[in-house]
């Protein structure tokens, strides 16, 4: 039957992400390896052996040019992303009308508001998830979602607390030390911040090839679910009487899930030429559960 609103299922944007994610994984493994470099120069010091100026100095000049590096990477990562993103919500529109719980602004939007980015984003992709599903929003997993979104909050802030750990320490030893006591703690401040960066750079690696299976994932699902026909009416996420989005059974005051048959609450037998109820299934055919009639997807 095709959706009402026609939905974009252009892969320009989905392939361009998985072409710049191997170029951020790329220079992820270079900060990686940079990081190990400078773990292993402190830990030296840390344990009295003969460390030249020079090599340290060498070793926080090739971290710096690294992490340069990985900037330039992720940037177009970022902005693709919430560009990709936000299309997705849109489509996620069309297949489940009235039942998100933020605007298609919001997608874009969330990812660059302060606190709010570490949850709405996730909330988002939840909804799109469950909407871009074939085979009904009850039947969408979101292992692959969750381990995504985990380790991209587990990352970024174990990064950000190491890096803090280690500028803190680093600055207060450039200002000069008034003890070797005072000295040994900067050392072990700066050298468990860089650990915490070194485990936080593994983290995100995963990260980004969860990304590039979850960009994969999602534009199948899409494209599937728009080859099925509209849902019924619902009504909208957080109307009077609702019950909360993607509860079990009957989520929306008694309504069937979204995209399950709905006629007014006549069943089949009704009255003249009301169509089948909820559960009819013609020999031979499978049920399409987004109502719009009998499918073998």
């Amino acid at each position: 039957m095709g959706m009402p609103v026609p939905v974009d299922l252009r892969r320009g944007l989905s392939t361009t992400l998985t072409v710049l994610f191997p170029v951020m994984l790329v220079t992820l493994a270079l900060v990686l390896i940079a990081e190990i470099n400078q773990l292993g120069v402190v830990g030296d010091i840390k344990d009295g052996k003969s460390v030249s100026y020079g090599k340290a100095e060498d070793a926080d000049d090739f971290a710096v040019a690294m992490s340069f590096l990985n900037l330039v990477a992720v940037v177009p990562v970022i902005v693709v992303w919430a560009v990709w993103f936000r299309r997705l919500r849109l489509n996620a529109e069309t297949f489940a009308p009235g039942q998100h719980r933020f605007s298609p602004g919001w997608a874009a939007g969330a990812w660059f508001t302060p606190v709010v980015n570490l949850w709405f984003p996730k909330q988002i992709a939840n909804d799109i998830w469950r909407a871009s599903s074939p085979q009904g929003p009850h039947a969408a997993p979101r292992g692959l979602l969750n381990a995504w979104w985990v380790t991209f909050l587990a990352g970024g802030i174990v990064g950000t607390w190491g890096q803090i750990m280690y500028d803190q320490a680093y600055d207060d030893m450039d200002n000069g030390v008034t003890s070797l006591a005072e000295a040994n703690d900067l050392l072990d401040d700066m050298h468990t911040g860089l650990a915490m960066s070194v485990v936080s750079t593994l983290v995100l690696i995963a990260c980004a090839i969860l990304a590039i299976i979850l960009v994969r994932q999602i534009t199948r699902m899409q494209e599937g679910r728009a080859a099925l026909g509209p849902q019924g009416g619902t009504p909208p996420f957080g109307a009077p009487g609702t019950a909360p989005y993607g509860a079990q059974g009957q989520p929306y005051g008694g309504a069937a899930p979204y995209g399950g048959p709905q006629y007014g609450g006549q069943q089949y037998g009704a009255g003249p030429g009301t169509p089948p109820g909820p559960g009819y299934q013609a020999p031979g055919q499978q049920q399409n559960p987004y109502g719009s009639g009998p499918t073998g997807y």
